[in-house]
């Protein structure tokens, strides 16, 4: 059986590719630059084959490539340092090359097309980015997607919108989830009552594995839609719905952003894309179902409960270790 490698597998979407490979039973790589990370994530699961690497260093990302049938790339940087997308995805398609890696995935965003010129997004819609970070993201589609077509490997892009689920951090949902499990006050993103979608991260593992099964689904690009057109303010209905307690809400908007962004880098670089909360860019994934056939999708009520168990499980670990 041919093996499947994650690179930037102790990120956000790696543990969900990786129980979809398990429940397969799977061998993979997990490939990262913290051993301690990627063993705390994955060591428990023997079908996990641990692996660090330096993408700085050729020999490394070669070594770290190598007997790899398909890489699944989701390799991340610092929200203010995306100007190195591009030199990441270039150093790891060499040295995947190099090893003889057959197909790669990149696990990708809506930042490339821009502003939406209709909803829903079709996989045709024109890239025109009008952001720095939807510039970086593009050029790091081309250059794997310029691979494909010159014949040095066989790519494909999965593209994604914004994603929640239980431990997911960077979603902007989670400040919310923490305030209504713990109390206090939820920072958010505004504003809250537009359209907007998200997808539960533990839905995308299954897709991307049998992504990896199906050699069709190289050379082009495709979507996967959240569970529905929803918005933020029914997101946090639901779990004070689910609580039985009202929020506390503080939300910044564009003006506030550049306000906090003068303290906080992470908060100075959502500026530019704050007009993803303003105008809403909604993803049409009916040639991916129409390859790989339906997609589950978890319901929203479902998914915030689950994340709002891992809030609470959080805590109740926190406090027995206090």
């Amino acid at each position: 059986m041919s093996k499947v490698a994650l690179f930037g597998a102790a990120g956000v979407i790696g543990p969900s590719i990786a129980a979809a490979l398990g429940r397969n039973g799977r061998p993979y790589r997990v490939v990262g630059r913290n051993e301690g990370s990627l063993r705390k994530a994955f060591g428990a699961d023997p079908l996990a084959e641990i692996v660090t690497w330096n993408p700085d260093s050729p020999a490394s990302v070669r070594a770290a490539a190598e007997d790899v049938d398909t890489l699944v790339y989701m390799v991340g940087v610092n929200y203010w340092q995306f100007e190195l997308h591009p030199d990441l995805m270039r150093k790891t398609l060499e040295g995947a090359l190099a090893a003889g890696v057959k197909h790669i995935i990149l696990i990708g965003t809506v930042y490339p097309y821009g502003r939406a010129q209709s909803n829903p997004v079709s996989e045709d819609h024109p890239r025109e980015p009008h952001t720095f970070k939807g510039r970086m993201r593009k050029a790091q589609e081309d250059l794997l997607m310029q691979a494909q077509a010159d014949g040095r490997i066989r790519a494909t892009v999965l593209r994604l919108p914004d994603f929640y689920g239980p431990g997911v951090e960077a979603s902007l949902l989670h400040r919310a989830a923490l305030a209504a499990v713990n109390g206090g006050t939820a920072d958010m993103v505004g504003p809250l009552d537009r359209p907007h979608e998200f997808v539960f991260v533990p839905d995308v593992g299954p897709v991307v594995a049998r992504l990896v099964e199906t050699p069709a689904a190289f050379g082009r690009i495709w979507h996967i839609a959240g569970a529905g057109v929803t918005t933020q303010r029914e997101l946090v209905s639901e779990m004070e719905r689910q609580t039985g307690a009202k929020l506390k809400l503080r939300v910044a908007g564009k003006t506030m952003l550049r306000l906090i962004g003068l303290f906080n880098p992470f908060m100075r670089e959502m500026v530019e894309m704050n007009y993803l909360m303003t105008e809403p860019l909604l993803m049409d994934d009916s040639a991916l179902q129409r390859l790989i056939g339906p997609i589950r999708k978890t319901p929203y009520a479902e998914g915030v409960r689950q994340m709002l168990a891992a809030v609470a499980k959080t805590r109740t670990l926190s406090a027995a270790t206090a």
